[in-house]
């Protein structure tokens, strides 16, 4: 989801926040940039499609009738919402665009056949009725801060209470590292509960990859402290995109960046910066 629109020649400030975006900054301030302001073109990957491609059978399988919803009916249709992924995005086509055989395009759509069976030795779906799937959801807090993002699921039990899951493609996260996973998860709990003044009973991520399911209860004060945390960060995307100091932050993660070229830490220079600059306020001392 990104939080402006055109390319560099008409550069717009962001206006918005989604967890995929708030992730980026804190990663790394100067993808923020590359990202939203830039708008940098990124070389589709073979994990992230995959990963849209399972999204799409497993949203589209709630369309038959509950006893229809089998392991076998799913896996039937990875061909079919392949060839619309293609349809939809040409680029695509440049994932195999040497694999001559289909060796590696076989192997890759075998893969998301396990995961998409994996999912049904973690969830029912013949006992599922979501209320909403690919629910796109956006507020305005009362700060004006917006902010927006597309949940996989919702779920609503007969009592009201309300259950939000997100599939994964990946492997569950060691438990250090539960709290980042569960931010965006509570990014979604913050924007249905001002929407709808309702707090989730249930946030649940679902990681098709280890056959792991991850499950928080959130409460009102979890979801308070995600909005002063996105308050601050919103912030901090304020004073970068009006003073132009869009800091790099090198990780482990930078060998999957797409923008090294143009990273300085990998030696080489941002493109010229598309928007004015308002100077820094000088400090004393």
């Amino acid at each position: 989801m990104s939080e402006s629109t055109g390319g560099a020649a008409a550069a717009q400030q962001p206006t918005s926040l989604s967890p995929s975006r708030a992730n980026d900054f804190m990663q790394c301030p100067l993808l923020y940039r590359f990202r939203v302001i830039d708008r940098l073109p990124e070389k589709p990957s073979e994990a992230a499609t995959r990963g849209t491609l399972v999204h799409a059978v497993l949203e589209r399988l709630f369309d038959d009738p509950a006893a229809e919803r089998t392991a076998p009916r799913a896996k039937s249709m990875i061909p079919a919402q392949w060839d619309r992924l293609l349809e939809a995005k040409p680029e695509l086509t440049e994932l195999f665009a040497d694999d001559l055989g289909g060796e590696r395009l076989s192997k890759w759509l075998g893969e998301a056949e396990r995961l998409v069976e994996r999912w049904f030795s973690l969830e029912d779906p013949t006992r599922l009725e979501p209320v909403e799937r690919e629910f796109f959801v956006e507020t305005e807090l009362e700060s004006g801060l917006r902010l927006r993002g597309v949940i996989d699921r919702v779920d609503v039990a007969p009592t009201g209470e309300v259950r939000i899951v997100d599939y994964k493609t990946g492997k569950a996260p060691r438990p250090q590292y539960a709290e980042g996973a569960l931010f965006q998860m509570k990014f979604y709990a913050l924007v249905v509960w001002r929407l709808k003044q309702v707090v989730p009973r249930r946030l649940q991520l679902v990681y098709l990859g280890s056959g792991d399911v991850l499950t928080y209860d959130p409460v009102e004060s979890d979801l308070v402290q995600v909005e002063r945390k996105l308050h601050a960060l919103w912030e901090a995307i304020r004073l970068a995109t009006e003073t132009g100091q869009w800091l790099p932050r090198p990780t482990k993660l930078c060998g999957w960046c797409d923008h090294q070229a143009v990273c300085p830490e990998f030696g080489g220079t941002p493109p010229v910066y598309p928007l004015s600059i308002t100077a820094a306020p000088e400090t004393a001392g």
